[in-house]
């Protein structure tokens, strides 16, 4: 099967590279995290951020990784006074390497949190890892570990974190989306799905990312064209026991990278 294939491979070469760079041990690590305290809204809730720093020539990677890249995992534990807590993700790169697609970043990236406080008006306290993949030569596992206390800062912005918050993909209603169709039929290995966009161009060569909302099936990187005014996608998606599977199309989430913006679209229709 493709996916097992796949998974096998990649699970081979990134030991491999991690192993030789932990042997090596030429490098230093080639990211750090800091915490952003940023700014308090008026209904109590707090804008935060972690800031990522690559070492120069590494990458890392964004929500939804590409068949090449390693999905980032969080874990809270150990933070206080802490309701409830969201991330909104800057748009991110697409990079094409060996044949392969992997979306992420590089340089700096600036992630906002957005922190509601169990109670409103104590200081929060951020404690946490993140489990990510960075990748240069080599591509291996890596974790950061943060924490921090967010006073009482006042109500100004962040200029870091609102430029970031700036570069958020736009929801489909601010990027002028009329239709969003999911076309899903089954395959030798899976399911195939064809999504269909009617909206305006984001600019320059348009990729899309397509989420199924089930957990760990694999979905290939969709074959995407632009046809008048609508972007057309098509992938395959196979779940790791192999054969059919239920999928929620209001579930479904697509993602479109273009040269002037991204737009995250929420769920789509039958026709």
């Amino acid at each position: 099967m493709k996916y097992a294939t796949h998974t096998a491979l990649a699970a081979l070469l990134c030991s491999a590279q991690a192993l030789s760079a932990q042997s090596a041990n030429v490098f230093e690590d080639p990211i750090a995290v800091e915490v952003l305290h940023g700014w308090e809204r008026a209904d109590g809730n707090r804008i935060a951020a972690l800031r990522l720093t690559l070492k120069p020539g590494w990458k890392t990677y964004w929500r939804a990784p590409g068949d090449a890249g390693i999905p980032p995992q969080f874990s809270w534990s150990g933070s206080r006074n802490l309701d409830d807590l969201r991330i909104t993700w800057p748009q991110p790169y697409v990079f094409h390497d060996n044949g392969m697609r992997s979306i992420g970043y590089k340089n700096q990236v600036v992630i906002p949190l957005h922190i509601a406080p169990k109670r409103t008006g104590k200081p929060v306290q951020i404690k946490g890892r993140m489990d990510l993949g960075v990748c240069s030569d080599i591509c291996m596992p890596h974790t950061l570990r943060f924490s921090a206390t967010l006073e009482d800062t006042g109500g100004t912005p962040t200029p870091a974190i609102a430029a970031s918050l700036a570069t958020a993909p736009y929801s489909a209603a601010e990027a002028g989306v009329k239709r969003a169709t999911c076309i899903i039929t089954p395959s030798q290995d899976g399911m195939r799905i064809e999504t269909r966009i009617t909206m305006p161009s984001a600019g320059g060569r348009e990729e899309t990312v397509i989420e199924p909302g089930v957990p760990g099936v694999w979905v290939s990187e969709p074959k995407t064209k632009r046809d008048g005014r609508d972007i057309v996608a098509v992938s395959d998606m196979v779940h790791p026991n192999g054969g059919p599977f239920s999928v929620n199309r209001a579930n479904i989430r697509i993602t479109v990278i273009g040269s002037g913006h991204a737009v995250d679209i929420q769920g789509c229709t039958a026709g």
